[in-house]
C-alpha cells in the first residue's frame, strides 16, 4: 500500500536553505522514496496554518517511511534541518 510523506516547514534561515534540503533530497531514493512536489505553500483555504513550504514524497509502504527517517544518512541533516526550519512531517496511506 502506498504511502506519502507529507512535510510542512516553517523556514528559519533561508540563506541556509539548500543546504539542508539538497543533502535531505538525496536520501530518499535508497528507500524507494520518489518526490512528487516540493514548493512554497500557495495559500489556505480554511482554518489557519502557519508554514512557508510543502513536500510530498510517495514511498512503497508507511515503513519505508519510517525507515527512511530513521536513517543514518538523514538522520546525520537533523541536527541542520532544526537549525534552517522547523517542520512537521505525517504519513499518508492509500
Amino acid at each position: 500500500m502506498a504511502a506519502y510523506l507529507i512535510g510542512f516547514a516553517k523556514i528559519k534561515d533561508k540563506t541556509r536553505m539548500a543546504e539542508y534540503s539538497g543533502p535531505a533530497s538525496q536520501t530518499f531514493a535508497k528507500y524507494g522514496g520518489q518526490p512528487i512536489a516540493r514548493t512554497a505553500l500557495k495559500m489556505t483555504l480554511a482554518g489557519s496554518f502557519d508554514a512557508d513550504a510543502a513536500l510530498i514524497v510517495k514511498f512503497e509502504t508507511a515503513a519505508k517511511v519510517k525507515e527512511w527517517y530513521d536513517s543514518p544518512e538523514y538522520q546525520a541533516l537533523v541536527s541542520l534541518r532544526d537549525e534552517v526550519l522547523q517542520p512537521t512531517f505525517i504519513v499518508l496511506e492509500e
